[in-house]
């Protein structure tokens, strides 16, 4: 039996993006019952563990500092681990005899200049190094797999895709069901839907123009709801949005629970996600799986998931994007029909099989 360790520190100190797929991960392990001893390794400050069904460990090295990859090779040693995920891009100098990460996306790389000197310094400082230490790398899509052979010619047989999924409780939920989460909210009963970190990666400003396009053409269109933390640069990116004098008509939301996103998901009139890249786009398909249609940039892994549903649009050319909103508020037909097939596309993804892909690697490089 193999003594497999987990890195799951991340979830202590994050909530939505990795940290979700660390636990939809493990928790979607749990049901392949592995022949292996599984370790989840936690924030020395975490309150509970993981799982029921596996071992956990608390390491003092938080996630995301300079000394991380030594610091942490020290702590696992007295593990003996004979194999380590590290499932948020960085994996330590050592620490078991065999390595693997998961590479979300190279937008630090592709995009440096939207990230701040500390996470440059962090990310570009260290990823290199880190996928040439890694015995396999899991990539969350085909496009992350492609820019790891494109940037940092990564060989294409150390790279496994396995796409992520929505968790089971993103789902339509009635009017009724709702209501409640609306009103604490303070949202309207209608309303176009972003949903992200407030970073310029993903566009805001060039929704908000698009937006004020819609508004001039359709004075009558619903309030645009931004929900989202807020990340790098995002003093910047809220002045470009004020600049544009439309401030009444945004909702800005950035303190959205996970609990509360399916409710706010089922009353959107569409899901609008115009990043310049997305290695994955989580968000488009929990909103697909709660009906809501999306509008999404036709660059990164944004189009791969959606797979033809809903509306394509250039992040560069805010006309693209006014147009799309516009059809989802004037072609009843058309958004119908987009919102059983956001249904259909969404319920293609699911974690047990990106659980059974991640454990046929760990048993590959085991065995």
């Amino acid at each position: 039996m193999a003594h497999i360790g987990i890195d799951a520190r991340l979830t202590h100190y994050r909530v939505g993006g990795i940290s979700r797929y660390i636990t939809a991960l493990i928790a979607a392990c749990e049901t392949h019952s592995p022949p292996h001893k599984l370790t989840i390794l936690q924030s020395r400050k975490a309150q509970r563990p993981l799982s029921s069904c596996f071992a956990s460990a608390k390491l003092w090295t938080p996630p995301h500092h300079p000394l991380e990859r030594s610091a942490l090779s020290l702590e696992l040693g007295r593990h003996r681990f004979d194999l380590l995920h590290s499932p948020d891009f960085i994996a330590p100098r050592r620490g078991a005899r065999r390595h693997i990460i998961t590479v979300h996306d190279l937008s630090f790389i592709r995009f440096p200049e939207y990230l701040t000197a500390e996470s440059r310094q962090y990310y570009n400082g260290q990823i290199e190094a880190s996928v040439a230490r890694a015995d396999h790398i899991l990539a969350n899509s085909q496009t992350t797999k492609d820019d790891l052979i494109a940037i940092l010619d990564v060989p294409a047989d150390k790279i496994t895709v396995h796409l992520l999924a929505a968790d089971e409780r993103f789902r339509p939920l009635s009017t009724a069901q709702t209501a409640d989460i609306l009103r604490a909210l303070d949202l309207p009963e209608q309303y176009l839907l972003f949903v992200g970190t407030l970073e310029p990666r993903k566009n805001l400003a060039g929704l908000a123009k698009a937006y004020r396009d819609l508004k001039l053409d359709l004075p009558d269109a619903p309030k645009l709801v931004v929900a989202g933390r807020l990340g790098w640069h995002y003093e910047q990116v809220l002045a470009d949005v004020s600049a544009l004098g439309i401030d009444e008509h945004i909702l800005l939301r950035h303190a959205v629970s996970d609990e509360q996103l399916p409710a706010v998901y089922s009353r959107a009139c569409a899901i609008i996600l115009p990043s310049f890249h997305e290695g994955f786009g989580l968000t488009a398909l929990e909103a697909m799986a709660c009906g809501a249609v999306p509008i999404v940039s036709r660059v990164g892994a944004l189009q791969e998931i959606v797979g033809g549903v809903g509306a394509l649009v250039d992040p560069y050319n805010p006309h693209t994007i006014a147009a799309a909103m516009k059809r989802t508020l004037t072609d009843s037909d058309w958004l119908a029909n987009q919102a059983q097939q956001a249904l259909q596309r969404a319920a293609q993804f699911n974690w047990r099989e990106a659980a059974r892909i991640a454990l046929n690697c760990y048993d590959a490089l085991v065995g």
